[in-house]
């Protein structure tokens, strides 16, 4: 299985971006995806100054067309609609189930169009659950979304909210409404052999680039990664309640 490291989903300074990549590059990640995924407002980094970035850490300019988590892709028809298009890759939808997920394959099996994209899973990181044409961190710093000055910058890790019982429910992330626990399938990996190609890491610094170490040394069940007790979740792949952890 490969390792990719996600589009980082929150606002960093361009020096913080250019030295988080610089690490990626250095990393053991196969896969390193570029750009702003969120809000067209972040325009601190450039899109010369990214194309600058991917010039860096590879000489290929040319990339395939990989079909994101957040693309409402639930059914077999979808599916073949994008490979059609050109699609060599799929990252599921976050809430997708493993079994959901063997049933859309062996569907695509079934019309012939299975050997023709890699399947990715999101596998570690805060789930994006919704994009909102409201912008959450500026409405709680009393702005309006036009007049917002990015404030979001100033949480390079999100706004965290907790429900009246003092639960992290959510973290809010400009106009991205996300997990309030990290999803972590480290511990899931043995049941994705022979049908997920790429698992994806979501940055949240630049220890997420340590994370594909133990991913890899847990590949085959032996080495269980430690889960933070009521900060991590799994549910969404075992078909509960998203915010649950299941270790068996």
């Amino acid at each position: 299985m490969q390792y990719a490291i996600g589009p980082v989903l929150w606002y960093w300074p361009t020096e913080q971006l250019a030295s988080f990549y610089q690490q990626a590059a250095n990393s053991s990640a196969d896969i390193v995806y570029l750009g702003e995924a969120v809000c067209s407002k972040r325009r601190a980094t450039s899109y010369q100054r990214w194309m600058e970035l991917a010039r860096d850490m590879a000489a290929e300019r040319r990339l395939p067309f990989v079909a994101g988590p957040t693309l409402n892709v639930y059914n077999v028809e979808t599916l073949h609609l994008l490979v059609k298009e050109g699609m060599t890759r799929w990252c599921m939808p976050v809430e997708m189930s493993r079994d959901w997920l063997l049933q859309l394959l062996q569907q695509s099996e079934e019309r012939h169009i299975r050997s023709r994209f890699e399947v990715e899973v999101l596998g570690y990181g805060y789930l994006p659950l919704a994009l909102s044409a409201r912008c959450f961190t500026a409405r709680a710093e009393h702005r309006a979304k036009d007049d917002c000055q990015t404030c979001c910058i100033n949480y390079p890790n999100g706004r965290r909210v907790h429900s009246q019982e003092g639960q992290q429910v959510f973290v809010l992330n400009g106009i991205q409404t996300m997990s309030g626990y990290c999803y972590n399938l480290g511990n899931d990996l043995v049941g994705m052999r022979g049908w997920v190609d790429i698992l994806r890491l979501s940055p949240q610094n630049t220890a997420t680039l340590d994370e594909i170490a133990r991913f890899r040394a847990n590949e085959e069940g032996q080495s269980p990664l430690m889960m933070a007790n009521g900060n991590d979740c799994n549910g969404y792949w075992r078909k509960v309640a998203g915010m649950t952890l299941l270790t068996s």
